[in-house]
């Protein structure tokens, strides 16, 4: 039996719609690599990336303010037509992923947008901090990358636990959303305040 959450993760990997994930997902016994593979093969991959060509051209943009007055975000989420920027469903989740933002801190939208020489140095740091264990080569490489994931999921929003619902990440759940409303949905941008001028985030 495939799980909810594999199918989210295969999607949220690849862009495929949820049917054809499960399918590829029981044509692979449940082997995640070979579920992309069968993706590709049947060219649900191709069809999605031609949906993330898409141009989001409408939207929103949400403020969430936490109920002690002392800290907000505002968030850009960006959809493809006006109808579904007026959806409820599509302007609860520009609320969810506001209050995401307030709770969680993120830097950075997802991993793609940190700085190139940021994760260099997170990679030296990591790889300093084991460089005199007895261990091989690739396990070493295997614990940095596991560390470089780690930090991902604190630093981006895109890769965080959602709080609400922590088997999600919010990138399962923008992926679930679409599926759901059929359209592209892209943030944007996002900033998170407090009080005071020094806990101002921009991305």
């Amino acid at each position: 039996m495939i799980d909810a959450k594999t199918v989210a993760d295969l999607r949220a990997r690849t862009g495929a719609g949820i049917v054809d994930c499960k399918k590829a997902l029981e044509a692979a016994g449940g082997d995640m690599e070979k579920a992309v593979e069968e993706l590709r093969k049947s060219g649900a991959m191709k069809a999605a990336k031609k949906s993330a060509e898409r141009e989001t051209a409408e939207g929103l943009i949400h403020a969430y303010i936490h109920s002690d007055g002392k800290i907000g975000a505002m968030i850009e989420l960006q959809c493809e037509t006006d109808f579904v920027a007026r959806n409820a469903d599509f302007r609860q989740l520009a609320h969810d992923l506001a209050m995401q933002i307030v709770a969680t801190d993120p830097e950075w939208i997802s991993p793609d947008d940190i700085p190139a020489e940021r994760v260099e140095a997170m990679k030296s740091q990591y790889q300093s901090e084991i460089a005199e264990e007895s261990r091989p080569e690739d396990i070493k490489r295997k614990i940095v990358e596991g560390k470089l994931a780690k930090w991902y999921e604190e630093a981006t929003l895109m890769k965080q636990p959602w709080v609400k619902d922590d088997s999600k990440t919010i990138e399962s759940l923008i992926q679930e959303r679409i599926a759901t409303i059929g359209e592209k949905i892209v943030i944007a941008r996002f900033v998170r305040y407090r009080l005071s001028a020094e806990g101002k985030k921009v991305c």
